[in-house]
């Protein structure tokens, strides 16, 4: 599938500014729910843009800075574990879409967003899944999302260097779970996460 037709198939229908969203981390044991808008500049191609999570790091870095120079707009929503706790993730994760929103200079004409509706937008929305593999806003958007929500767990790793958070980014592998179960979880561990909560981790 060509990622660029769908939205140049929306284009045609008069909708010029179209913005891809995306999350990363709605999966992990620790850190933000990060989100990601992006408006692409019409007619140009990014290339290998596909799903963030079949890009291996170094090209998701030289995909971050192509997209950075190829579009009109970004948009950067952050909402970070307390408030997935008080929340729930859902909830979190449409904060985190609608912030990325908020935070676009000028509101676009179509929502393309990944699997969720954000009813609290008046803008036409359209929430294919798997949107990533669909539209090439919506792959821009997971891009960077994952690539700025990395940074942040990299950072993280600097100030609890125990759970080494730099390699697993706070998904829960194998040692990431033996530490937890190990030291207990730390300030930025989602406590309303059930494998938090039990620290029934098996070694």
């Amino acid at each position: 599938m060509d990622i660029y037709q769908h939205d140049e198939s929306l284009r045609k229908k008069g909708f010029l500014r179209i913005a891809g969203i995306d999350e990363a981390g709605r999966g992990p044991l620790a850190g933000p729910v990060v989100a990601a808008a992006v408006v692409l500049i019409e007619g140009i191609r990014i290339e290998g843009l596909r799903d963030s999570k079949k890009v291996p790091e170094k090209e998701r870095e030289f995909l971050f800075y192509e997209i950075l120079s190829f579009s009109k707009d970004i948009g950067i929503g952050i909402v970070g574990p307390e408030e997935i706790d008080r929340l729930n993730i859902l909830r979190a994760t449409r904060l985190a879409m609608q912030i990325a929103v908020d935070d676009l200079s000028t509101p676009p004409d179509i929502l393309v967003i990944d699997a969720v509706f954000l009813p609290s937008i008046p803008i036409k929305q359209l929430s294919p899944i798997k949107g990533e593999g669909i539209s090439a806003s919506v792959a821009a958007a997971s891009i960077i999302a994952k690539f700025v929500r990395d940074k942040i767990m990299i950072d993280y790793h600097r100030q609890y260097p125990d759970y080494n958070f730099e390699k697993h980014k706070g998904y829960s592998t194998r040692e990431h779970l033996y530490m937890l179960r190990l030291y207990g979880p730390c300030p930025i561990h989602r406590k309303s996460f059930q494998r938090v909560m039990s620290l029934e981790l098996p070694f």
